[in-house]
Order: structure tokens, then C-alpha cells, then sequence
């Protein structure tokens, strides 16, 4: 097999187009192999590979840099620099990352888990390349979706002024190439390229302008007749507004095409932007004909393209959308807004059901949270359905446009807390830290499913600001579903478990573990009550004041970071209070990215598990026995 010859970039450099052509086959046949036993994004690769063969047989990494947005597209371009033999361990516990990782290999030389960032960071790195006095190519891959996010759009602004020499790959897999149409563009890119051309037609310009009186009119007129054929033929005139040049559409599954279109890219001075097609899932039929399912999955039948699941019940994200609809059902008033990601957040069954009141906005966090404050300022009830650490993004607009008008958006916060396989990049550690310093802002965290519906019902209710509700990316504990939510008094805990040695203050899915630590605690007569916080803010205070007069320790249990998080709020309140001499510990997240695994092997790494919990409290054994 040619796949087995390759362990560097440089070995491609010897094959030949037919070899190339090959190893395209078999690099499919091996994702399809390894991916149907550790999961991962499918065909998104499926539709880079003779891409990204492309890119690494013509230019030279790490040298030249190839700067991939998203990792998601990127593991063709691992298998083809040294890595295809830690494919059985991807998105496995200190296995090989899902995503680009600058610590995993040179040619590594941008990571990101998030998408519409590579346009930036080529910029920086072509700019910094002209003042070191370098040569290198800059090459930015970026997909059609993640062209929709402003971030791109800022950096595409800010090149073509520039006119840096950086070559951009949209790689476009949403349109098919009509041949006669194609063959047009692949005419006229070679044209454009050539320089003899462009030289000629600065030429003429030139020649134009100098002309004495007549000169500039039929310079100007030349140039309306030039934009008017500009646009009429070419679909690529808006990059060409912008200061590129811009080469394609070209077939992205045709090798030699492909190929030299990107040498004629070489030939351009400035910024070009080169439009390959794609097809997501090219060469599996189930991820073709499905690329949505397709596009990040677990363990399936390589065979029968059988998708394999986990038995139990179901998932936070379906109990959210079947919710939301019951919510919608009942009031009109309620919208669903979601950057990109209907399918992920739950909400394809809402969209069917309520196209109108179903609103993507593509990959524009920004853009989402803002439009929500437009929606509730006119008197709807904007639910925006995002992942944690996508709500990142859009941090500017959560304080300045939601809360600081105090505008009542509801946040469905998905994927908080530890993610599992997709790693440091999207882990939702970091919301309660960032969203509880914010004024008028209300936080809140199911223990179970039903608590879910019922904080959904109390969003609903509420109409005094901001309030979101955070749920993780795992199965329910198998509570009911079927009840009629009911809104739960805002800023209200609950005790789950009662007991006077300690108290563990748990959010979330921690209350399971919490109530694990407690049942085996009993069993050596030490009581450990329980506590479901599911207010991280406000908190509920009149239950910390009393756990203050019975001076037992305190536990504080979350699956986000230490700083600035639930357990620091805590601490903070009792400093507030000049509240002296108790045993406040938090538990959650210390200060570093937790990788990719399992959600249990992250919980472990740090520490928020039912056998780490026992043992702290059992090492307050000697205290309380000293104190009684």
C-alpha cells in the first residue's frame, strides 16, 4: 500500500499523479476503518483528501504554512505527517487530539476548535513573516460555513487592504459545479493568473490614463466595461471587491485540476482566494448521503453505516428540544436562535414544527445574542440555544446588548461541563466564572431531567432580565419527562440528602456524585448531607447563613473552573458576611485546559468523583472527633 510509504510530507513528492490518485482511495478506506471504532468528524475529512494531498505535495511544511480553520478538516493532513499510526487512539484519553494541536507536531502550526479564526491568524503570520525578511508561503484553509462568521469577514477586510501575499482555500462543500459553468471559471482563472496578462493590462491602463483630455474618460469607461464583464461571468466578484484575486470554482476531488490551479495561484502577487467544490463524505455513501449525521459521530458499522448508540435515557440536549416545543406549543411569544448548530442543540424536530420561529444564523455568535436582545426588546421570548464554550464568543454582546438593558433573553447552554472526546477546545468549563460577575444575570443547573423542564418553565416565567439554565453533554439520570414543568422560586436550593457532618453545595450532575460520596459515607456512620445548588446566581443565602450557625464543613462541588466559579462565590458571600472560622472547600476545576477522553477520565483527572469526595471528608474525621 502507498499509505504505508508515507510518514512525512516530503514522501509525496515523489509519487506520481496516477500514485496520488491511489493513495486518495486509501487514505478514505483507512478513516472509514479507524473512525467506525473511535468516532470523530467523518466526512468533513472524507472532503479535504485530495485537498489537502494537494497542499502538502506542492508546498512545504512546516516551512510554508498551512493554517486549517476548525480542526475538524484536518485528519488527512495528520495521517500525511507522520501521525496515522496513533489513529487508534484519537479523541482517546492522552490519545491523539480531534483537533489541530501545536504541542502534537510541527506542522501543527495553528490550532483551533473554533471556527472562522484562520483568516486572523494567517494575517499575523504573513505580516510577520514580511518583517523577519522570510519567504515562506501562507496558506488558510477555511470551509464555506465558517466563512459566515465575522471574524472572517474582518480579517478579509483587513488583507485585501493590506494586499499580503496569502493564499485562501474556501473550501466550499454546499454547491455543485455545472460543467459548462465550471469549465468558464477554469478558463478565466487562467487567464487572470497569467502574467503576461495582468502585465498587459496594466499596460493598457497606463496607456489609457496618459492619453492628453480623453484620456481618463476612456480609462474610466474601460474600467465600467471591465467591471460589468467582471460582473456578469464571475461569482467570485465580491473576494475581487475586496482586494482578491480570485481563482475557481475548481473541482475539489480532481487531483491534477486542483494542482494546478494552486500553481497559479503561485503566480499571483497579493492576496488570492482559490474556490474548491467539495462533496462532504466523498466515498462513503451513508456520510454522503447524510453529511449533517455524518459530520461528528461515534462508533458506527463501517459496513451497513449503522450508527451505533448508547442505551438509557435520553440526553439533556433531546429533553431540552422536546421541552422548548411543549413551551412553543403553549406561547408564541417563544423563539429558538442558534449559531449554526440546529442538529447539535436539539432543534431540528422544533425547526419542522415551527420553521418560523426556528432562526439559524450560521456561525455569528455575535450576531445571535444581539439579535435575541432585538427580539425581547419588541416583547418575544428569544431562547438561545448554544454551546458553552461557543457562548465564549459572544461574551461583548451578553453584557453590553442583553444585560446591561436587562433584557429578558433566555440562555439554553449546552455541552457545560466537561465534553468528553472533543477536548480542551469546547469543554463548558467557563460560563459560570464569566456569566456570574455579570449584573441582572440569573444562572441556574438541573440535577436531573426534570429539573431541566422546570428551569425551562421558570425562564419562561421570568420576565425581570437575562436567565439561563446550563445542562451537560451526557444521559439524564432517568427522571420523569412526562410531568407539567412547574417554575421553581428563583434563588431557591434543596437538600437531597440530610446529615450534620458536612455539607456538599453540588450543581449539576455533581449532586449524583455528591449522593454516591454520601451512601458511602453512611455505611461508616458519618452523615453527609447533600445539597442541590441549582441557583449558582443568586445564591440561595438564607441557606448559607443557616449552615453558618451549625459551623459544619462545607463542600462545594462543580464541573467548572475554580476561579471565579460557584465554589469562589460561596467564599465570597461569607466574606461579605464577615463569616469566620468555617471549612470552605471548593471542588471543581484547577487552573489548566483538561484534554480530551472520557467525561469519567476527566472527572477523575481532577478530582470530582464519589472516592475523592469520601476521602476528603474522612480527612476531617480527626477534627470533628477532637472538636466533639
Amino acid at each position: 500500500m502507498l499509505l504505508e510509504q508515507i510518514n512525512r510530507p516530503a514522501d509525496l513528492k515523489r509519487l506520481s499523479l496516477t500514485e496520488l490518485e491511489e493513495l486518495a482511495g486509501e487514505i478514505r478506506q483507512f478513516l472509514i476503518e479507524k473512525l467506525s471504532v473511535t468516532g470523530g468528524h467523518l466526512a468533513p475529512n472524507l472532503g479535504v483528501v485530495e485537498l489537502t494531498i494537494a497542499l502538502h505535495t506542492l508546498f512545504h511544511s512546516p516551512y510554508d504554512k498551512l493554517i486549517f480553520d476548525v480542526g475538524h478538516q484536518a485528519y488527512v493532513h495528520k495521517i500525511l505527517t507522520g501521525r496515522k499510526d496513533q489513529f487508534d487512539t484519537l479523541r482517546k484519553y492522552k490519545g491523539l487530539c480531534g483537533f489541530i494541536k501545536r504541542s502534537e507536531s510541527e506542522h501543527d502550526v495553528w490550532e483551533a476548535g473554533h471556527s472562522s479564526t484562520s483568516l486572523s491568524a494567517a494575517m499575523g503570520m504573513a505580516m510577520a513573516r514580511d518583517l523577519k525578511g522570510e519567504h515562506n508561503k501562507v496558506i488558510a484553509i477555511i470551509g464555506d460555513g465558517a466563512l459566515t462568521g465575522g471574524m472572517a469577514l474582518e480579517a478579509m477586510n483587513h488583507i485585501g487592504h493590506e494586499k499580503k501575499n496569502i493564499t485562501v482555500i474556501l473550501n466550499d462543500n454546499e454547491m455543485s459545479i455545472a460543467p459548462n459553468v465550471g469549465a468558464l471559471h477554469n478558463y478565466l482563472s487562467k487567464i487572470r493568473s497569467d502574467r503576461h496578462y495582468l502585465k498587459a493590462k496594466e499596460e493598457v491602463e497606463h496607456f489609457l490614463k496618459k492619453i492628453p483630455a480623453i484620456g481618463g474618460t476612456l480609462a474610466k469607461t474601460a474600467e465600467k466595461l471591465k467591471d460589468s464583464l467582471k460582473y456578469f461571468v464571475l461569482n467570485g466578484v465580491w473576494f475581487e471587491e475586496l482586494g482578491f484575486t480570485y481563482i475557481g470554482p475548481v473541482d475539489g476531488h480532481n487531483l491534477q485540476v486542483l494542482m494546478e490551479t494552486l500553481k497559479q495561484a503561485e503566480k499571483v502577487a497579493g492576496p488570492v482566494l482559490v474556490h474548491v467544490v467539495t462533496t462532504k463524505g466523498k466515498g462513503y455513501k451513508p456520510a454522503e448521503n447524510d453529511s449533517h449525521t455524518w459530520h461528528g459521530l461515534g462508533p458506527y458499522k463501517m459496513e451497513s453505516g449503522q450508527v451505533l448508540k448508547s442505551s438509557g435515557p435520553p440526553m439533556y440536549t433531546q429533553v431540552f428540544g422536546d421541552t422548548l416545543i411543549e413551551l412553543a406549543e403553549k406561547d408564541p411569544r417563544v423563539v429558538a436562535i442558534t449559531p449554526a448548530m440546529p442538529g447539535g442543540s436539539g432543534l431540528m424536530k422544533f425547526a419542522q414544527q415551527f420553521p418560523d420561529r426556528m432562526i439559524d444564523v450560521g456561525i455569528a455568535e455575535q450576531h445571535a445574542a444581539t439579535l435575541c436582545a432585538g427580539m425581547a426588546s419588541e416583547g418575544l421570548k428569544p431562547v438561545f440555544a448554544v454551546y458553552s464554550t461557543f457562548l465564549q464568543r459572544a461574551y461583548d454582546q451578553v453584557v453590553h446588548d442583553i444585560c446591561r438593558p436587562k433584557l429578558n433573553v433566555t440562555f439554553a447552554i449546552d455541552r457545560a461541563g466537561f465534553v468528553g472526546p472533543d477536548g480542551e477546545t469546547h469543554q463548558g468549563v467557563y460560563d459560570i466564572s464569566f456569566l456570574r460577575s455579570i449584573p441582572n444575570m440569573v444562572l441556574m443547573m438541573p440535577k436531573d431531567e426534570k429539573e431541566l423542564r422546570d428551569m425551562m418553565q421558570t425562564a419562561l416565567e421570568y420576565n425581570d432580565g437575562p436567565i439561563a439554565y446550563r445542562y451537560p453533554r451526557i444521559n439524564g439520570t432517568g427522571a420523569s419527562t412526562t410531568d407539567v414543568p412547574k417554575a421553581i422560586p428563583i434563588g431557591t436550593w434543596e437538600t437531597v440528602c440530610d446529615g450534620d457532618y458536612a455539607a456538599v453545595l453540588a450543581v449539576g450532575p455533581m449532586v449524583q456524585i455528591a449522593e454516591e460520596a454520601a451512601s458511602q459515607l453512611a455505611q461508616e456512620g458519618i452523615k453527609l448531607r447533600v445539597v442541590n445548588a441549582r441557583f449558582v446566581k443568586p445564591m440561595d443565602e438564607a441557606y448559607l447563613l443557616q449552615l453558618a450557625t451549625e459551623s459544619i464543613p462545607i463542600f462545594t462541588m462543580e464541573e467548572g473552573s475554580i476561579q471565579g466559579g460557584f465554589g469562589s462565590a460561596v467564599l465570597e458571600f461569607y466574606a461579605e458576611k464577615r463569616v469566620y472560622g468555617l471549612h470552605v472547600q471548593p471542588m471543581g476545576i484547577q487552573d489548566y485546559f483538561v484534554e480530551h477522553g472520557s467525561v469519567p477520565q476527566q472527572r477523575e483527572e481532577v478530582g470530582l468523583t464519589a472516592l475523592n469526595l469520601v476521602a476528603e471528608v474522612k480527612k476531617l474525621v480527626p477534627r470533628k472527633a477532637q472538636r466533639a
